[in-house]
């Protein structure tokens, strides 16, 4: 009979699956060694084998032991997978930017999950290095993995993952992309590919608001680049030690924007549900497409799976909010569509401008149409109010008549874009639209530069 002793047996040996309409623009056979088949759903599932098994044999990680890491996500399903076969605990420290998926997968499979604010910078007391290594110092019978500098990550790959692309393609790879997070997955692969052929290239795909491009093309580590960012499971505002440049050939980043795009794309085009890793991936091979020609191999790795960001790149509200959505928006109609089934919050004239207020902090709006029996008469907007307050400190007991400026123009939801956005001026914050059934929506220019 042939099957797994236990769950950790059917880690690796993952496929490798011919591109065919995503990539159709590239010269070259473009092949994705999809990691989705590992039992975590991810290639992390590999390295985390790997450290805990190099921990528990130099006896840094005992029996009964709790596993302690900061993680995407993928790192910690890994490592919990082995730990409910080893027995041992796990806490997780994570980011708040991370996909709810990620931290409900995490708690499914019995680990203790830290939520950290993503925005802070990595040596703040609150970022999810610090915490993860304070509960690593202060946790009694604790392994803090510490993914980003420990040697076994990017060994896993040397190890596996090299050698199985090597046979896969027959020796015939002649360049390999992947996104870059820990570097362990590119480093690994790339130092054991380049033993093999020294010609193969080795291309990681950054993001916008990490450092490892610039520093690999001019060895500055550019804190003026770190800033917050949408993309999971790649880029850095640290350089961790298992980032090995010297086996990297370049970089190229990759917006959130499109990281977003081709992750859809990939599972409407091609089939292969797969994760955000995996559209910035694709996005940065489509980028270095100048680099390959018809006779060359390209491998490109994709990281996990699309199930956790449901909520995210695959949810259309998501992606409409920030912008990601590819629809055509040429009318007032398109521009409300975020909102359209919201109700319009106005005030009365003679409510008093605290209740205006109230309703502008309960609704997070900054202006607020004014109505009487008669239909609209005036508006209210936060600057108008604050300018207010300088000449009139009680002016919140005032009634909201004695205010408010001129009502905002009304169009129908034909009118086009150019159009809506010539009535929004200084002295005009907002346009409503006429809904045609005695109901009104709001366009304001947080809509406008949304559409643009």
């Amino acid at each position: 009979m042939n099957y797994a002793k236990n769950i950790l047996e059917t880690i690796g040996n993952t496929p490798l699956v011919q591109l065919n309409s995503v990539t159709k623009e590239v010269d070259a056979l473009v092949l994705a060694k999809v990691e989705t088949f590992n039992p975590g759903n991810s290639v992390k599932d590999r390295m985390a084998l790997k450290m805990i098994e190099d921990a528990e044999a130099e006896g840094r990680l005992k029996p009964g032991g709790t596993i302690i890491e900061g993680t995407s996500g993928n790192t910690g399903m890994g490592l919990a997978l082995a730990a409910i076969i080893k027995g041992y605990k796990c806490i997780f420290v994570i980011s708040d930017k991370q996909s709810k998926e990620k931290m409900d997968i995490l708690r499914a499979v019995g680990a203790e999950v830290v939520v950290c604010p993503t925005n802070v910078e990595p040596d703040d007391p609150r970022s999810y290095y610090s915490v993860s290594k304070r509960l690593g110092e202060e946790t009694p019978n604790s392994w803090y993995v510490n993914q980003y500098d420990n040697p076994s990550n990017a060994l896993a790959h040397y190890e596996q993952t090299g050698p199985e692309i090597w046979e896969q393609t027959n020796g015939k790879i002649t360049h390999f992309v992947v996104g870059v997070g820990t570097g362990g997955t590119i480093s690994g692969i790339g130092k054991y590919l380049k033993e093999q052929n020294p010609d193969i290239k080795i291309w990681g795909v950054d993001t916008y608001g990490s450092v490892f491009k610039k520093y690999h093309e001019t060895g500055i580590f550019d804190e003026n680049e770190i800033y917050p960012y949408i993309t999971e499971g790649i880029g850095e505002d640290i350089l961790p030690k298992n980032v090995d440049f010297s086996i990297i050939d370049g970089f190229t980043k990759v917006t959130d924007k499109d990281a977003a795009v081709y992750t859809r794309k990939i599972a409407k085009e091609e089939g292969i549900f797969v994760g955000n890793s995996a559209g910035s991936a694709i996005k940065g091979l489509l980028q270095l497409k100048e680099h390959f020609t018809k006779d060359d191999v390209v491998v490109v790795l994709f990281h996990d799976h699309g199930s956790r960001y449901v909520g995210k790149m695959f949810n259309d509200e998501w992606m409409r909010e920030r912008g990601f959505l590819e629809e055509k928006i040429t009318t007032a109609a398109d521009l409300i569509r975020n909102h359209a089934d919201q109700p319009l919050v106005s005030v009365k004239t003679e409510e008093l401008v605290s209740h205006a207020i109230e309703r502008m902090k309960k609704f997070k709006i900054s202006q607020i149409p004014v109505e009487d029996v008669n239909g609209f008469v005036g508006s209210l907007d936060e600057t108008d109010l604050l300018r207010s307050y300088l000449q009139d400190t009680y002016i919140a007991d005032k009634p909201i008549k004695e205010v408010m400026g001129a009502k905002y123009p009304v169009v129908k939801m034909t009118v086009s874009i150019v159009e809506v956005s010539k009535l929004i001026t200084k002295e005009n914050q907002a346009v409503l639209v006429d809904l045609e059934n005695g109901n009104y929506n709001i366009i304001t220019k947080h809509d406008i530069i949304n559409a643009i």
